[in-house]
């Protein structure tokens, strides 16, 4: 017997139950050729289900998913329309015809959304799913690390590394304007909101590399999303303990002009608050998205997409014991902390799109945008440490107290960094198809202001003797020979830099769909160039210009499996953005190269059926080969270059994704990830990247109760091989490659849906609702202590330095209703 229905709790018990159908989402807005909605327009599929469009024209019809499914659209005062489309199971796309009075019957189309992406090698994931899993970072970032080649080991972080790359690494685009980040942010707690607004969300689209010549200069990864054009009046309201958020979407009544608007707030102190230091701390992060569209024509259509985001985060440390080493040698850090933290980062963002649809194989962009930030980063900690063996005697009262002092000592954190960064664009894009052939360019001018002040100090005090920096003379041996030099901070960075950098981008790139014999093929070929030059007060100016050529090819072989590969290779440049290019020291170092990758992957999709439901084994092979690397060290999330592309490097690996309907109605998948990433840093031999994230085991599942389908759980699993520990400030990374522990999470959610398009009620109170439901959240089901660093205490006596875990959130519990009106 073949099973129909497989039951996921947390212990992974397995049942059977009944077998849902699948569907898709086709929708729209029927216009004519005066642009003008038209109201009662039949739509009707081949399997006989069907609707009307309403009085905005606009419409909403469930089809049959994973299947050739012909509509037809038809009016008494219009010529007919018809269309093939061939959706996902749980796909929404938007179909909008514009029908005339004297146009005749289009010829039948087949619309399949998912084929280009799978020849592109772009991973697409669904907006309800993003929306539905839980994580303590929820959103588009926590979907992305179930997938393979993804790693982040810090769950209230939103940044994520790429196949060996770093966080600085990765594209963000939102509906074809690319997003920038903060610049100060050294810490997962402090970071609040992703950009990306998931109640606004419509398509996300991902590549892990590879990636074309129409997106930019970074070495790892894109991610492109694009934001919703609303039909029809909704809100969306989701509220929880970690905050809320709520959207609106509306569209006029001639259909020319649409507006989505979504407020998020968030406060991160369920999960600080159950870490094992104890502290007061208020953390508030706040933002405001807006997308309007206006269609002055059928060919001209103004879009602006707009972004006020507001983080603070104030912390006042109060004390911390971490128990550590082994269960015959313990040692527990016991620290009392004075002083406090407080951070503030304010950013606006702006852009205009204009869009021009000269004919139906000619379409013209021209986009403008502005990004201003102004962070602030003021803090003064002193730290009163005892590190020590601990009572292990089970009855005493001191039991798992610190008994006997090793090292006892003090460090001093003083900060007063502040930055001003306003990055404005503009850009032509082009699109021009002539019969399979598509041709695609862009020009783009970018221009970057940024001032910055840097002041950090550091000072340590060991049993009484303060330490100096490492490396100067004459050295301190307190407490064995007396000292007499002036006292100096371990360390001390001290900067003022006003740097301007201005960029030009542009890129050109052919696609064509052909056939070789019975087999499909795709072709695609471009190449982008990136000319920069850094000037500033005190900087020496430079001007660096660099070429990145990229190809792919896929074929789809005729044969009786559905079998898909692909290949793409390609040079792939990062110019330096403001951060690699400041050294340690805070100076501006304008001459730093662009780091080069030479980037090979090879990729094959096998789509099958099993159950009677279908699934897709996703794989891929990697290579990359980088020079002019820029070595850096990550503290936390924070990354700090050295500014002199000093290093070489290599990255290899396996990718692996098997996705489909584990569950009737429902899509879930495993993933399975083998990177190894080493560099060579001025010619001392190979050891590992701060990145180096071997193994990788990753699983979302989604699954309802037999027999009550509005009863749904989902789950997020991940699993990662631990990170290199990092090292002590000024030393050498070659002498510290001990990694991290594996980093382990399970996140589970509980969902009872009230009302959704299934469960309509004409009375009582759930009548206004659209959609309601109530969950249920537990992060970190098993309470597993991970770790993101380490802190580094010295031992006045044996001068050997002791790698305290930091550890990241236990297991917290929260609420949460999703509703939609």
């Amino acid at each position: 017997m073949k099973p129909k229905h497989l039951f996921l709790v947390p212990l992974f018990f397995l049942t059977i139950s009944i077998c849902f159908s699948q569907t898709a989402t086709l929708k729209g807005v029927i216009l004519n050729e005066n642009n003008k909605p038209i109201e009662g327009v039949n739509i009707k599929t081949n399997n006989g289900n069907g609707t009307q469009t309403n009085s905005n024209g606009f419409y909403t019809l469930n089809i049959a998913a994973n299947t050739n499914v012909i509509v037809s659209f038809t009016h008494i005062s219009y010529k007919k329309v018809e269309a093939t489309f061939n959706l996902k199971n749980g796909e929404t796309f938007e179909f909008n015809p514009v029908i005339k009075t004297a146009l005749e019957q289009i010829a039948t189309v087949v619309v399949s959304s998912k084929k280009r992406k799978d020849v592109e090698g772009i991973v697409t994931l669904q907006p309800e799913t993003i929306r539905k899993i839980p994580g303590a970072n929820a959103g588009v970032e926590n979907l992305l690390m179930t997938l393979p080649g993804v790693s982040n080991n810090n769950e209230l972080s939103t940044q994520y590394s790429v196949r060996g790359g770093n966080f600085d690494e990765n594209l963000v685009y939102v509906n074809d304007i690319e997003v920038y980040r903060p610049f100060l942010i050294r810490s997962g707690q402090q970071e609040g909101l992703s950009f990306v607004n998931t109640n606004l969300v419509q398509n996300v689209e991902f590549s892990a590399g590879g990636f074309q010549a129409k997106y930019g200069d970074k070495l790892s990864s894109v991610l492109d999303i694009t934001y919703k054009t609303p039909y029809q009046f909704e809100i969306n309201a989701d509220l929880s303990l970690l905050g809320g958020s709520v959207s609106y979407e509306d569209v006029s009544k001639d259909s020319k002009f649409t507006s989505i608007i979504g407020a998020r707030y968030r406060d991160n102190s369920l999960f600080v608050d159950a870490k094992e230091t104890e502290t007061n701390f208020t953390p508030t992060f706040a933002d405001l998205q807006a997308y309007f569209t206006y269609k002055f024509t059928n060919k001209f259509h103004l879009s602006f997409l707009g972004n006020a985001s507001i983080n603070k985060y104030n912390y006042e440390p109060q004390t911390r014991q971490t128990n550590f080493g082994t269960l015959s040698d313990p040692i527990a850090l016991l620290v009392f902390y004075e002083g406090q933290e407080k951070d503030q980062y304010q950013t606006y963002f702006g852009a205009f799109k204009g869009t021009y649809f000269a004919n139906n194989n000619l379409t013209l962009k021209l986009i403008a945008s502005t990004y201003h930030t102004t962070e602030e980063e003021y803090f003064d900690i002193l730290a009163q440490y005892r590190l020590g063996e601990v009572n292990t005697n089970i009855g005493e009262e001191d039991l798992g107290e610190v008994e006997f002092s090793e090292g006892i000592g003090s460090q001093l954190n003083h900060g007063r960094n502040d930055l001003d960064a306003l990055i404005t664009n503009i850009e032509h894009k082009g699109n021009f198809k002539l019969n399979d052939n598509r041709f695609e360019w862009s020009v783009k001018y970018t221009h970057e202001d940024i001032r910055d002040r840097l002041v950090e100090w550091e000072v340590i005090d060991s049993a009484g003797f303060s330490i100096r920096p490492p490396k100067t003379i004459p050295v301190n041996e307190q407490p064995y020979t007396a000292y007499n030099a002036p006292l100096e901070p371990f360390s001390n960075v001290r900067a003022s830099n006003n740097t301007q950098i201005d960029r030009i981008q542009a890129y050109a790139q052919w696609s064509k769909r052909s056939t070789i014999g019975n087999s499909d093929v795709w072709y695609n070929a471009g190449i982008r160039a990136h000319n920069w030059s850094v000037s500033g007060t005190g900087i020496n100016t430079s001007n660096q210009t660099v070429f990145s050529p990229r190809a792919q090819f896929a074929i789809k072989p005729n044969w009786k499996k559905d079998m898909l590969f692909r290949a793409a290779a390609g040079l792939y440049y990062q110019p330096p953005f403001y951060r690699e290019l400041r050294d340690a020291t805070g100076t501006v170092q304008s001459n730093v190269k662009a780091q080069k990758s030479m980037h090979v992957v090879l990729g094959n999709d096998y789509s099958f059926k099993m159950w009677d439901r279908p699934f897709k084994l996703t794989s891929e092979v990697y290579y990359k080969n980088l020079t002019n690397v820029n070595p850096y060290t990550i503290e936390n999330v924070r990354i700090r270059y050295r500014a002199n592309n000093s290093a070489k490097a290599y990255a290899y690996g396996l990718d692996m994704r098997l996705n489909g309907e584990f569950v009737p109605g429902t899509e879930s998948w495993f993933s399975f990830g083998y990177l190894k990433t080493e560099e060579n840093i001025e010619n001392q031999g190979y050891i590992a990247r701060p990145t180096d994230q071997r193994l990788k085991f990753a699983a979302l599942f989604q699954d309802y109760v037999p027999n009550m389908p509005h009863l749904k759980m989902y789950l997020n699993l991940v699993y990662n091989t631990g990170v290199p520990g990092g090292s002590p400030s000024y030393a050498n990374p070659y002498v510290y490659q001990n990694r991290l522990p594996d980093y382990k999470r399970a996140d589970f959610g509980l969902q009872l849906v009230l009302v959704d398009a299934k469960k309509q009620f004409n009375n009582g109170w759930k009548k206004p609702f659209k959609e309601l439901s109530l969950g249920f959240e537990i992060f970190n089901i098993f309470d597993v202590q991970n770790s993101i660093t380490n802190t580094w205490v010295r031992d006045v006596y044996s001068k050997r330095q002791y790698a305290i875990p930091n550890y990241l959130t236990p297991r917290v519990f929260n609420v949460r209703t999703t509703m939609k009106f």
